[in-house]
């Protein structure tokens, strides 16, 4: 069996060191690699102010305080808002729950 030996900054509690030697027992390195890979481009945006926001903070910075008539002309031009949501880098499934949202908002009548 191979050992590793880290320097790290900071002391590990025995339950930091026993998380780590169970992930180490029971799954194969090439996931604990790629787990690590995504944990540390997540922790360089965030540390760089540039980490996206969940699905839900984009739909509610997207319908947020949107009248019934912007709803209806969005659903009208709707090919060119999907055209502009992609460019943003917005999933197929966020677009279409805005969507659905909009929809709703379409319906109702504007105070």
């Amino acid at each position: 069996m191979d050992e590793i030996r880290i320097p790290i900054q900071k002391t590990l509690t025995d339950a930091q060191i026993k998380i780590i030697e169970d992930c180490f027992r029971e799954m194969p390195i090439e996931e604990i690699l790629s787990g690590l890979k995504f944990a540390r481009n997540r922790w360089s945006a965030k540390d760089a102010g540039v980490l996206k926001v969940g699905r839900k903070s984009i739909i509610q910075k997207e319908i947020h305080s949107i009248t019934n008539e912007q709803a209806q002309w969005r659903l009208k031009n709707w090919k060119m808002m999907i055209s502009n949501y992609r460019k943003r880098g917005y999933s197929y499934p966020t677009i279409s729950r805005i969507k659905k949202i909009l929809i709703e908002k379409s319906k109702k009548k504007s105070k």
